[in-house]
């Protein structure tokens, strides 16, 4: 069978992209080397909990638009993000707010939180910050840097916060009210059901085939189609001839508590000490105020990826940039491929930007 386009990725990208073409009177197949559609926003259900397979999925945006686009396939809740964290026992509220000052020093006013913080930096002396630990001590003071920053970051990125750049750190949420909610977007939400159910609606009518690794069969893929929407990782479609963009991965140790209801009382707890090994730990049925009698939760585990791990965070340094300027341009010599999501543009998204390029790219290849 020909087909209009050949869709590599079954996640949120290509999925927008298959149900827009679609919509348009265009033949579209997707094809996924996993066996399930929907990428890493893939929800399963287990003992009626909608488990987030690969990690916390919250849904937020500015835009309305974006916000009005996902709603037609799923309805939302009002689960707002408020994370907690756990340093050796001592509870904190997250983002950094009023509520974190007040536990950590006793403060009741925002003019004595921005004192203390002063008082630290002045403290520390740090004019120039030239790497993670000296903007993070710079923008919230040694205290929150020490207990709720430090061994987190450590864990999540595999090195020294004395070896990481700053910019990574730069857009630390510090807050002077008493709000723990971690994001400032108007719209947020899980969809009730779970994310696959849009994927499901989204690829409706569309062919897929999972458990199709592309590489694997390319030659005879790129026979039945026009035109090709990339979602993998750019440098493998070029077979690295620049060298191997990094990535940190993450390993998930997901448990069924047959005898608990309530494992820690909200959805997700950062662990921000250095000795305990995962990063979080996520309890599934907080995303949708579940009362099942029983609980699934997730421990998260940072580690060093390697070829035929899940890619989730691109490294986004200086030299894995300058490797990735090079790929980019000879993406743009493609004429029938169309590259698109996080690994294909090798940058980290949040779903509302996903689907926001991926609609982007409609926009640009059929017009209005």
């Amino acid at each position: 069978m020909q087909y209009d386009y050949l869709i590599v990725g079954a996640g949120l990208f290509g999925s927008v992209f298959a149900y827009e073409a679609t919509k348009r009177g265009k033949r579209c197949l997707v094809i996924d080397k996993r066996d399930h559609i929907g990428g890493n926003v893939y929800t399963k259900t287990v003992a009626g909990i909608q488990v987030h397979q690969y990690g916390a999925h919250i849904f937020h945006t500015n835009h309305k638009e974006i916000w009005d686009y996902v709603n037609q396939f799923a309805d939302f809740n009002r689960y707002t993000n408020s994370p907690i964290a756990n340093y050796k026992g001592e509870i904190y509220n997250l983002p950094f707010n009023m509520n974190t000052f007040h536990q950590l020093w006793g403060v009741t006013t925002p003019e004595e939180a921005k004192q203390k913080i002063k008082e630290q930096r002045d403290a520390a002396n740090i004019t120039e910050p030239r790497n993670l630990e000296e903007q993070a001590i710079s923008l919230v003071g040694t205290d929150i840097y020490e207990k709720l920053i430090k061994g987190y970051t450590e864990k999540q990125w595999g090195r020294p916060a004395k070896e990481l750049p700053a910019f990574i750190i730069k857009r630390l949420p510090v807050r002077f009210t008493y709000d723990n909610n971690y994001f400032n977007d108007k719209y947020q939400g899980i969809p009730i059901g779970g994310y696959s159910q849009i994927i499901e609606k989204m690829l409706a009518g569309v062919d897929v085939r999972l458990n199709t690794d592309y590489f694997a069969t390319r030659a005879d893929l790129e026979k039945t189609t026009k035109k090709i929407v990339y979602t993998g990782m750019i440098d493998q479609y070029f077979d690295y001839v620049y060298g191997t963009l990094e990535y940190r991965s993450l390993h998930f140790k997901t448990k069924q508590l047959e005898d608990t209801n309530n494992y820690q009382g909200t959805a997700v707890v950062n662990y921000t000490d250095r000795d305990t090994p995962f990063t979080r730990i996520i309890e599934h049925k907080h995303f949708e105020f579940g009362n099942q009698k029983k609980t699934v939760i997730t421990e998260e585990y940072p580690k060093e990826w390697k070829p035929g791990d899940e890619p989730y965070y691109p490294i986004n340094d200086k030299r894995n940039n300058q490797i990735y300027q090079m790929y980019k341009q000879l993406a743009e010599q493609e004429q029938h491929v169309i590259f698109g999501g996080r690994l294909a543009t090798y940058k980290y998204y949040d779903m509302h930007q996903v689907i926001g390029a991926a609609l982007q790219t409609v926009k640009k290849e059929f017009g209005q």
